[in-house]
């Protein structure tokens, strides 16, 4: 993944160094760095826990899934919409704990309300569909990232270079996923993979 990085930031210092007019300056992730400047912990708690688990939740839960998985996806909808819920005074650390608990619930009750023959009949259609969710989760999660630089959704080429670098991830997150058959494995690849963005961001937090 790394190595696709410098591969893809090459060709893009190319093409920038050819194409004058390309300007990706134009795009900047205002709100990620305004929480960065606001409140530096829970930039770090967002990207190092709360975005690895809920966005791998729902772009990589379902590429070759357990039951488990299915259930997780399930409950990490239900917890993203819990999310607009929550009233707006609410301190972000509370939501953060009542909707982690929350969501322990979810997964309980799910796991106990489902019937088994119904997760077998998605299990099997998701399974045999491995390879063409993998590619499309991660497709959808670069596309996704849009919203980091808009505030409303719009393709254009230098928007499209900019979230490339997560469609790499979003691949080999997948791929991380089918070959150790667990979910554990890309939210672990995330949070490392936020982790490195997050260590070039410790000059301006300090």
């Amino acid at each position: 993944m790394i190595g696709c990085y410098f591969a893809f930031f090459a060709v893009l210092g190319i093409l920038t160094s050819s194409f004058p007019n390309l300007d990706l300056d134009q795009y900047q992730q205002t709100e990620l760095f305004k929480m960065l400047d606001e409140s530096p912990l829970k930039f770090a708690v967002m990207a190092l826990i709360v975005a690895p688990i809920l966005e791998e939740g729902i772009f990589r839960s379902l590429v070759k899934p357990s039951q488990n998985d299915i259930l997780f996806f399930i409950t990490t909808v239900l917890v993203i919409i819990g999310t607009f819920l929550v009233p707006p005074g609410v301190h972000w650390v509370t939501s953060f704990f009542l909707l982690s608990f929350a969501g322990i619930l979810f997964f309980l009750f799910l796991q106990a309300a489902i019937p088994e023959r119904f997760l077998n009949r998605f299990h099997k259609i998701f399974n045999s569909a491995y390879r063409y969710i993998w590619l499309l989760s991660a497709f959808v999660f670069g596309l996704v990232h849009i919203y980091n630089y808009v505030p409303a959704f719009e393709v254009n080429l230098p928007l499209f270079l900019l979230i490339f670098p997560r469609i790499i991830a979003g691949f080999f997150f997948g791929k991380i996923k089918i070959e150790n058959n667990g979910l554990i494995w890309p939210i672990a690849m995330h949070t490392m993979n936020n982790s490195i963005v997050l260590f070039f961001f410790i000059p301006k937090i300090l």
